[in-house]
């Protein structure tokens, strides 16, 4: 069963049994808004922007970002976590974007995964529907665990989605939704930084 998410909510990724998480897929989806544009001679039409959007993710150890896995960079060094490609209009169903990470291959001093997400092409969020981040269970049929709403669209260029944090028990997944200004991830580690 998913949890629906409110700001600073955390959830530990359990599977239903109890037991944890070994893989998990962080997606990002999202629709341009449809606006009315005037015609020359009169009218008008319905035209949807084509919106790029990029999810990344900023690996932080000891208060500094070790890593960026994103569209420039696919894999982390360790190997963990896997950026599956750039859509750059957010066009159609579902998950935009999608970042795998491999919990147990993630290195040992790693404690957060920060994702982050920007507009590489400066469109602000006053121009984006139906933005959500949300976190799968990768092993168990991509079963949904977590979603979180990016509502409260505004001026800025980029958020701070989520982070995963590492704890004596296993991980926890957090919803931030700090809005931002930037085109790229690393433009976003030191909002990424001052919100764990």
């Amino acid at each position: 069963m998913s949890i629906s998410l409110s700001k600073g909510q955390t959830v530990d990724l359990r599977k239903q049994d109890g037991g944890n998480l070994t893989r998990v897929r962080m997606g990002l989806g999202w629709d341009a808004k449809v606006v009315t544009k005037k015609k020359m001679f009169g009218g008008s039409k319905q035209v949807q922007r084509d919106i790029d959007l990029d999810a990344s993710a900023l690996v932080i150890s000891g208060g500094r970002v070790l890593d960026t896995v994103y569209f420039g960079k696919l894999r982390s060094s360790d190997g963990s976590i896997q950026h599956t490609g750039d859509n750059l209009t957010g066009e159609g169903e579902g998950d935009d974007e999608s970042i795998n990470v491999d919990l147990g291959a993630v290195h040992g001093s790693v404690e957060h995964i920060v994702f982050v997400v920007n507009s590489y092409s400066g469109e602000n969020f006053t121009e984006i529907d139906n933005a959500f981040v949300r976190v799968v269970d990768s092993v168990a049929g991509d079963t949904e665990l977590a979603r979180f709403q990016l509502t409260g669209s505004g001026t800025h260029t980029a958020l701070v989605m989520a982070r995963v944090s590492r704890t004596p028990s296993g991980w926890n997944f957090t919803a931030i939704g700090a809005p931002g200004n930037g085109r790229t991830a690393r433009d976003l580690e030191p909002l990424a930084l001052s919100v764990l």
